[in-house]
């Protein structure tokens, strides 16, 4: 287990989110720590191997969220997941796990993680998922106390990830988690995005990107507006146009 990171870390940007990455291989969860280090607004406070050692980090160093890995040698990361809602210490969640059975699945959606992210995967699905989660954060911080509109209440219990309210609704060939990286990455941009910049940032080609940008737009979640340079072809520019935008 290691301790935390350096807390000199800059936080003029805004809020930093702390992570605990829990993985039974320390040279996977060596990995996944940078990984998330590479990920403005997020900071790897320690990492852990087994459910015991997660368990004392986390009452000796509160975080925000947990990366948690379903094989721990000595008790699954789901029967951590249910502890951690019975002791006062109750980070929130995203399953990182090479468990991919429907079973598993659906109970770490009853245990409350937040996401689920099935090994092997890429840094740029990673990262579309936790840009989600910052934005999601910044959503709810700044939202009114007393009420949330209907669009927050759905993102918060995942049904709005992608346009419409289910993978049977998007056109045939779309890929919910495609669609979901891409509305990551635009919603957690700071200004708008080429259709280029969008693939980089997701790791998808440029045509790719390109049709699940127009997937949006035809939501609503996004705007598109065109760029005159100053030389070469015009630029279609997307910003995020949904919920906190």
């Amino acid at each position: 287990m290691t301790g935390a990171a350096d807390e000199t870390a800059d936080t003029a940007a805004g809020e930093v989110i702390d992570v605990l990455v829990v993985d039974d291989d320390p040279n996977v969860a060596r990995i996944n720590a940078a990984y998330v280090e590479k990920i403005s607004g997020f900071r790897v406070s320690g990492t852990a191997h087994s459910a015991a050692e997660a368990l004392l980090f986390l009452r000796g160093h509160p975080v925000d969220l947990v990366l948690l890995d379903h094989y721990l040698p000595d008790e699954s990361g789901l029967a951590l997941l249910h502890r951690l809602h019975g002791t006062g210490v109750d980070p929130e969640v995203i399953m990182v796990t090479a468990a991919r059975d429907t079973a598993t699945v659906r109970a770490a959606q009853r245990q409350g993680a937040l996401q689920y992210v099935v090994k092997p995967f890429t840094f740029a699905h990673l990262r579309g998922k936790l840009d989600s989660y910052a934005a999601l954060r910044q959503e709810l911080a700044t939202a009114p106390v007393a009420e949330a509109t209907q669009e927050t209440v759905d993102r918060i219990f995942g049904a709005a990830a992608v346009p419409g309210d289910g993978a049977e609704t998007l056109p045939k060939g779309h890929s919910v988690l495609t669609a979901d990286l891409v509305r990551g990455v635009v919603h957690a941009a700071r200004g708008p995005l080429s259709a280029q910049e969008v693939a980089e940032r997701a790791g998808l080609s440029r045509q790719t990107a390109q049709r699940y940008l127009k997937l949006l737009e035809g939501a609503g979640l996004v705007r598109r507006r065109l760029k005159h340079g100053e030389t070469g072809r015009p630029v279609h520019l997307y910003r995020w146009s949904g919920p906190a935008a």
